[in-house]
Formats: C-alpha cells, sequence, structure tokens
C-alpha cells in the first residue's frame, strides 16, 4: 500500500505584520548517533507543505551525491556525499575531497537561493573537526543564509564558535538507568 501526503498549496503569499526570522539550531552530543528527534521535526514540517533539505555530509555507501536527492513526502529532499563508504576519519583520498566539497557547495548554492525553508546539515561537527570543512565558511554561511531560512546542524563535539551563534543548543545524553 502506498500513502501519499496531501500537502497544501504553497505557493500563496501570506503577508504577516512583522517578519519571521529563521534560526540556528544545533543538536549535539558527546557520542554520534542518528538524531531521530530532528528528523522526526523534519519529516513533520515537510508533511505540513514546508520545502525542507537534510544533507547528510559524512554518510555515503550509496553512491547519492546531490544530482540523485531521495525525495520523502513531496517537500522533503535528503542528500548524501557521493562516496563509496562513510566518513570516519580526517583522511580522505582526492576523489572524497572533491566529493564532500561539491556537496558543501551545492549545499550553500541551493540555501542562497532559498530553495528551502528547512535546511538540516547532519554531523557537519565531524567534517568542521576533520578539517574537511572550514570553521570560518560555516560561520559565514550562518551569517549570509537567507533571513527565514531554518538550519539545524548536528554532530558531536560542535566547535564552541557555531553554539555561540546558534539560538537554540540540544544536548543529548545517554541515561544508563536500571
Amino acid at each position: 500500500m502506498i500513502s501519499q501526503l496531501d500537502t497544501p498549496d504553497t505557493d500563496t503569499t501570506i503577508s504577516l505584520p512583522y517578519p519571521v526570522e529563521g534560526l540556528v539550531q544545533v543538536f549535539t552530543s558527546s557520542h554520534r548517533s542518528f538524531f531521530t528527534d530532528v528528523m522526526a521535526q523534519a519529516l513533520r514540517i515537510a508533511g505540513q507543505g514546508t520545502p525542507v533539505l537534510i544533507v547528510q555530509f559524512l554518510k555515503g555507501g550509496i553512491r547519492q551525491g546531490y544530482e540523485n536527492p531521495v525525495r520523502l513526502a513531496q517537500k522533503l529532499d535528503w542528500i548524501r556525499c557521493n562516496l563509496p563508504r562513510c566518513i570516519d576519519t580526517p583522511h580522505l583520498d582526492d576523489s572524497e575531497t572533491k566529493a564532500l566539497q561539491e556537496l558543501w557547495h551545492h549545499t550553500q548554492k541551493v540555501v542562497f537561493e532559498g530553495t528551502y525553508s528547512l535546511v538540516v546539515l547532519d554531523e557537519l561537527s565531524l567534517a568542521i573537526n576533520f578539517d574537511l570543512i572550514a570553521e570560518t565558511e560555516v560561520l559565514a554561511f550562518l551569517a549570509k543564509r537567507p533571513a527565514h531560512v531554518d538550519i539545524i546542524l548536528t554532530g558531536p563535539d560542535m566547535p564552541k564558535s557555531i553554539l555561540d551563534v546558534a539560538d537554540q543548543i540540544t544536548e543529548i545524553r545517554r541515561s544508563y538507568r536500571p
């Protein structure tokens, strides 16, 4: 059985008496994990008709790349780095570095075009900490993004400079209870 969400027409313009500012949200943890709350939020917002992009910088293995996004619901695009493996080390060969940089440039391009209202940058902190994406580039990107775009950054050990510009920080901790 196939279920299809019918979203309202989002091409109509709603006039608000004030501008709506996008937020920078950070979801971080001391361990590398799948942030299900972030993904649930992205699916919920896309299901309501808002364009959403999820970018997984360090996930590979399916040779997806930004040219072949997976479309979930009608308004959710999911892209991964065009790599034969997942990145778990800062040591990449030239083709892997090129694929990661192409994904980063594509992400910036579509955000600056205003294509999406919510953009999730999954495990961006690891890409920064591995020196695969410059922290200064990420800070400039966040400062220059269109004002209405919400950005969610995920990953362990988020750099302090990014935490300093975040509107909301959520720290996910494991709780061991017998």
